[in-house]
Protein backbone atom coordinates (compact mmCIF):
# COMPACT_ATOMS: atom_id res chain seq x y z
CA UNK A 1 0.00 0.00 0.00
CA UNK A 2 2.78 2.08 0.73
CA UNK A 3 4.58 1.75 -2.57
CA UNK A 4 1.33 2.57 -4.54
CA UNK A 5 0.66 5.69 -2.04
CA UNK A 6 4.41 6.74 -2.96
CA UNK A 7 4.19 5.83 -6.76
CA UNK A 8 0.99 7.84 -6.85
CA UNK A 9 3.03 10.80 -5.12
CA UNK A 10 5.90 10.49 -7.79
CA UNK A 11 2.75 10.73 -10.27
CA UNK A 12 1.64 13.88 -9.11
CA UNK A 13 4.92 15.78 -9.31
CA UNK A 14 5.87 14.62 -12.69
CA UNK A 15 2.46 15.94 -13.54
CA UNK A 16 2.69 19.17 -12.07
CA UNK A 17 6.76 19.51 -13.25
CA UNK A 18 5.22 18.72 -16.55
CA UNK A 19 2.37 21.12 -16.34
CA UNK A 20 4.70 24.02 -15.74
CA UNK A 21 7.30 23.02 -18.42
CA UNK A 22 4.11 23.59 -20.61
CA UNK A 23 2.76 26.65 -19.18
CA UNK A 24 6.20 27.96 -19.64
CA UNK A 25 6.79 27.17 -23.15
CA UNK A 26 3.14 28.48 -24.22
CA UNK A 27 3.59 31.62 -22.26
CA UNK A 28 5.93 33.00 -25.17
CA UNK A 29 6.64 36.99 -24.79
CA UNK A 30 7.92 39.07 -27.28
CA UNK A 31 9.89 42.37 -27.08
CA UNK A 32 9.42 44.57 -29.72
CA UNK A 33 10.50 47.57 -30.62
CA UNK A 34 10.22 50.30 -33.70
CA UNK A 35 12.57 52.92 -34.51
CA UNK A 36 12.85 55.68 -36.99
CA UNK A 37 16.81 55.99 -37.46
CA UNK A 38 16.89 59.03 -39.55
CA UNK A 39 19.45 57.32 -41.68
CA UNK A 40 21.77 57.11 -39.30
CA UNK A 41 22.83 60.09 -38.52
CA UNK A 42 22.43 62.06 -35.46
CA UNK A 43 21.05 65.00 -33.57
CA UNK A 44 24.66 66.68 -33.16
CA UNK A 45 24.98 66.24 -37.13
CA UNK A 46 27.37 63.86 -36.99
CA UNK A 47 27.01 59.92 -37.80
CA UNK A 48 27.31 57.65 -34.97
CA UNK A 49 25.97 53.94 -35.51
CA UNK A 50 26.37 53.39 -31.66
CA UNK A 51 23.71 55.66 -30.53
CA UNK A 52 21.74 54.30 -32.23
CA UNK A 53 22.77 50.87 -30.56
CA UNK A 54 22.37 52.09 -27.11
CA UNK A 55 18.38 52.76 -27.83
CA UNK A 56 18.05 49.26 -29.34
CA UNK A 57 20.34 47.74 -26.35
CA UNK A 58 18.45 49.03 -23.60
CA UNK A 59 15.55 47.15 -24.11
CA UNK A 60 16.78 43.88 -25.81
CA UNK A 61 13.89 43.46 -28.18
CA UNK A 62 13.26 40.46 -30.03
CA UNK A 63 12.09 42.33 -32.68
CA UNK A 64 13.11 45.64 -33.95
CA UNK A 65 11.65 47.53 -37.25
CA UNK A 66 13.89 50.14 -38.96
CA UNK A 67 12.56 53.19 -40.70
CA UNK A 68 14.58 55.23 -42.66
CA UNK A 69 17.60 52.74 -43.16
CA UNK A 70 20.12 53.71 -45.90
CA UNK A 71 21.84 50.50 -47.97
CA UNK A 72 25.26 51.82 -49.11
CA UNK A 73 24.32 55.63 -50.18
CA UNK A 74 26.69 58.51 -50.38
CA UNK A 75 24.77 60.12 -46.71
CA UNK A 76 25.57 57.00 -45.14
CA UNK A 77 29.24 56.84 -45.60
CA UNK A 78 28.50 54.05 -48.36
CA UNK A 79 27.46 51.57 -45.09
CA UNK A 80 25.01 48.80 -45.05
CA UNK A 81 23.34 50.53 -42.11
CA UNK A 82 21.05 47.23 -40.98
CA UNK A 83 23.95 44.82 -40.99
CA UNK A 84 25.76 47.35 -39.79
CA UNK A 85 23.20 47.73 -36.36
CA UNK A 86 22.80 44.02 -36.24
CA UNK A 87 26.64 43.91 -35.35
CA UNK A 88 25.95 46.31 -32.58
CA UNK A 89 22.94 44.71 -31.59
CA UNK A 90 23.17 40.71 -31.81
CA UNK A 91 20.69 40.45 -34.07
CA UNK A 92 19.81 38.96 -37.50
CA UNK A 93 19.14 41.79 -40.03
CA UNK A 94 16.80 42.35 -42.99
CA UNK A 95 16.85 44.95 -45.25
CA UNK A 96 13.97 46.00 -47.91
CA UNK A 97 14.51 48.74 -50.65
CA UNK A 98 11.74 51.15 -51.45
CA UNK A 99 13.75 52.73 -53.70
CA UNK A 100 17.04 53.77 -55.02
CA UNK A 101 18.77 56.58 -53.64
CA UNK A 102 21.89 58.91 -53.83
CA UNK A 103 23.77 56.00 -55.23
CA UNK A 104 22.88 53.32 -53.09
CA UNK A 105 18.77 52.22 -51.76
CA UNK A 106 17.21 53.41 -49.08
CA UNK A 107 13.96 52.09 -46.97
CA UNK A 108 13.27 49.91 -44.19
CA UNK A 109 14.62 46.91 -42.17
CA UNK A 110 14.06 43.99 -39.51
CA UNK A 111 16.21 43.21 -37.10
CA UNK A 112 15.38 39.93 -35.26
CA UNK A 113 16.80 37.26 -32.51
CA UNK A 114 14.77 34.52 -34.72
CA UNK A 115 15.76 33.22 -38.05
CA UNK A 116 13.23 33.73 -40.45
CA UNK A 117 11.21 31.20 -42.62
CA UNK A 118 9.93 33.70 -44.92
CA UNK A 119 10.15 37.06 -46.35
CA UNK A 120 8.87 39.05 -48.47
CA UNK A 121 8.26 42.58 -49.56
CA UNK A 122 5.41 44.34 -49.88
CA UNK A 123 4.98 47.11 -52.57
CA UNK A 124 2.78 49.81 -51.42
CA UNK A 125 0.36 52.37 -53.42
CA UNK A 126 2.33 55.92 -54.08
CA UNK A 127 1.85 58.94 -56.40
CA UNK A 128 3.76 60.36 -59.28
CA UNK A 129 6.91 62.71 -57.65
CA UNK A 130 6.12 61.09 -53.97
CA UNK A 131 8.26 58.51 -52.70
CA UNK A 132 7.72 54.59 -52.82
CA UNK A 133 6.48 53.12 -49.67
CA UNK A 134 6.90 49.35 -48.82
CA UNK A 135 5.81 46.87 -46.19
CA UNK A 136 8.38 44.60 -44.75
CA UNK A 137 6.98 40.79 -43.98
CA UNK A 138 8.82 38.08 -42.00
CA UNK A 139 7.43 34.77 -40.80
CA UNK A 140 9.51 33.19 -37.58
CA UNK A 141 8.70 30.05 -35.53
CA UNK A 142 8.20 29.61 -31.82
CA UNK A 143 9.77 26.00 -30.43
CA UNK A 144 6.26 25.69 -30.01
CA UNK A 145 5.23 25.50 -33.53
CA UNK A 146 3.56 28.54 -33.85
CA UNK A 147 4.30 30.53 -37.04
CA UNK A 148 4.17 34.20 -35.76
CA UNK A 149 4.04 37.47 -38.89
CA UNK A 150 6.15 40.67 -38.00
CA UNK A 151 5.08 43.48 -41.02
CA UNK A 152 7.28 46.66 -41.06
CA UNK A 153 6.47 50.20 -43.20
CA UNK A 154 6.83 53.30 -43.25
CA UNK A 155 3.89 55.44 -44.69
CA UNK A 156 4.17 58.30 -46.73
CA UNK A 157 4.79 61.41 -44.79
CA UNK A 158 3.37 64.44 -47.10
CA UNK A 159 0.15 66.57 -45.69
CA UNK A 160 -2.02 64.78 -48.47
CA UNK A 161 -2.88 62.08 -46.84
CA UNK A 162 -4.18 60.29 -49.95
CA UNK A 163 -1.31 57.92 -50.29
CA UNK A 164 -1.54 57.17 -47.07
CA UNK A 165 -4.87 56.40 -47.08
CA UNK A 166 -4.39 53.98 -49.83
CA UNK A 167 -1.20 52.59 -48.06
CA UNK A 168 -3.70 51.58 -45.29
CA UNK A 169 -6.03 49.61 -47.07
CA UNK A 170 -3.21 47.99 -49.08
CA UNK A 171 -2.17 46.25 -45.47
CA UNK A 172 -5.41 45.86 -43.76
CA UNK A 173 -6.24 44.12 -47.33
CA UNK A 174 -2.50 42.24 -47.31
CA UNK A 175 -3.32 40.78 -43.76
CA UNK A 176 -6.58 40.48 -43.21
CA UNK A 177 -7.22 36.98 -43.13
CA UNK A 178 -6.09 35.87 -39.77
CA UNK A 179 -3.99 33.18 -41.21
CA UNK A 180 -0.89 33.97 -38.53
CA UNK A 181 -1.03 36.03 -35.30
CA UNK A 182 0.52 39.30 -36.20
CA UNK A 183 2.55 42.77 -35.43
CA UNK A 184 2.59 45.20 -37.52
CA UNK A 185 5.00 48.44 -36.34
CA UNK A 186 6.27 51.27 -38.28
CA UNK A 187 6.28 55.27 -38.68
CA UNK A 188 2.70 55.70 -40.12
CA UNK A 189 3.24 59.69 -40.27
CA UNK A 190 -0.50 59.91 -38.74
CA UNK A 191 -1.86 60.62 -35.52
CA UNK A 192 -4.65 58.82 -33.38
CA UNK A 193 -7.18 60.91 -35.24
CA UNK A 194 -6.52 60.57 -38.11
CA UNK A 195 -8.64 58.60 -40.67
CA UNK A 196 -5.96 56.41 -41.86
CA UNK A 197 -5.35 54.98 -38.39
CA UNK A 198 -9.13 54.76 -37.28
CA UNK A 199 -9.64 52.45 -40.49
CA UNK A 200 -6.59 50.56 -39.36
CA UNK A 201 -8.03 50.03 -35.88
CA UNK A 202 -11.05 48.43 -37.19
CA UNK A 203 -9.49 45.53 -37.29
CA UNK A 204 -6.14 45.81 -35.56
CA UNK A 205 -5.00 46.76 -31.56
CA UNK A 206 -2.64 49.22 -31.14
CA UNK A 207 -0.16 48.80 -27.88
CA UNK A 208 -0.59 52.47 -26.92
CA UNK A 209 -4.31 52.88 -26.39
CA UNK A 210 -4.84 54.90 -23.45
CA UNK A 211 -1.72 55.33 -23.05
CA UNK A 212 1.30 58.69 -23.26
CA UNK A 213 2.54 58.28 -26.63
CA UNK A 214 3.92 61.16 -28.19
CA UNK A 215 6.71 59.91 -30.39
CA UNK A 216 7.52 63.43 -32.94
CA UNK A 217 10.27 64.84 -32.31
CA UNK A 218 12.22 63.69 -29.72
CA UNK A 219 13.65 66.34 -28.16
CA UNK A 220 10.10 67.84 -27.73
CA UNK A 221 7.52 65.26 -28.73
CA UNK A 222 4.16 66.68 -29.42
CA UNK A 223 2.44 64.33 -31.73
CA UNK A 224 1.91 60.43 -32.11
CA UNK A 225 2.96 58.69 -35.47
CA UNK A 226 4.96 55.74 -34.40
CA UNK A 227 3.03 52.51 -33.32
CA UNK A 228 3.35 49.26 -32.55
CA UNK A 229 -0.83 47.20 -33.74
CA UNK A 230 -1.33 43.26 -33.60
CA UNK A 231 -3.92 41.17 -34.74
CA UNK A 232 -6.57 38.77 -33.82
CA UNK A 233 -6.98 40.40 -30.43
CA UNK A 234 -6.93 37.05 -29.20
CA UNK A 235 -3.44 36.04 -29.39
CA UNK A 236 -1.55 38.64 -27.72
CA UNK A 237 -2.08 40.51 -24.28
CA UNK A 238 -0.20 43.68 -23.61
CA UNK A 239 2.71 43.14 -21.14
CA UNK A 240 4.60 46.84 -21.12
CA UNK A 241 4.73 50.02 -23.22
CA UNK A 242 6.80 52.63 -23.01
CA UNK A 243 7.89 55.62 -25.43
CA UNK A 244 11.96 56.10 -25.63
CA UNK A 245 12.53 59.38 -26.31
CA UNK A 246 16.50 60.41 -27.18
CA UNK A 247 17.38 63.47 -28.21
CA UNK A 248 20.41 62.81 -30.08
CA UNK A 249 20.20 59.27 -31.47
CA UNK A 250 17.14 60.41 -33.71
CA UNK A 251 14.80 62.82 -34.49
CA UNK A 252 11.88 60.23 -33.53
CA UNK A 253 11.37 58.52 -30.52
CA UNK A 254 11.47 54.72 -30.45
CA UNK A 255 8.14 52.79 -29.46
CA UNK A 256 8.41 49.54 -27.44
CA UNK A 257 6.01 46.74 -26.26
CA UNK A 258 6.05 43.37 -24.43
CA UNK A 259 3.58 41.28 -26.15
CA UNK A 260 2.37 37.81 -24.38
CA UNK A 261 1.32 35.24 -27.02
CA UNK A 262 -1.72 33.60 -25.93
CA UNK A 263 -1.65 30.20 -28.42
CA UNK A 264 -5.14 29.58 -29.48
Amino acid sequence: MKKISKLIILILIISIVSLKVLAQETNIQLRILTFNIYHGATMNNDFDLNKIAQVINSVNPDLVALQEVDYKTNQAKKMDLSTELAKLTNLTPLFGRAMYYDNGEYGIAVSSKYTFIKTQRHLLPYSDKLEPRIALEVLFEFTTGDTIRFVNTHLDYTKNSKDRVNQIKNIIQLFKNNDYPTILAGDFNAVPESDEIKSLLKTWTSCSAGKNNLTFPSDNPEKTIDYIFFKPQISWEIINYKVICDKIASDHCAVFSVLSFIAN
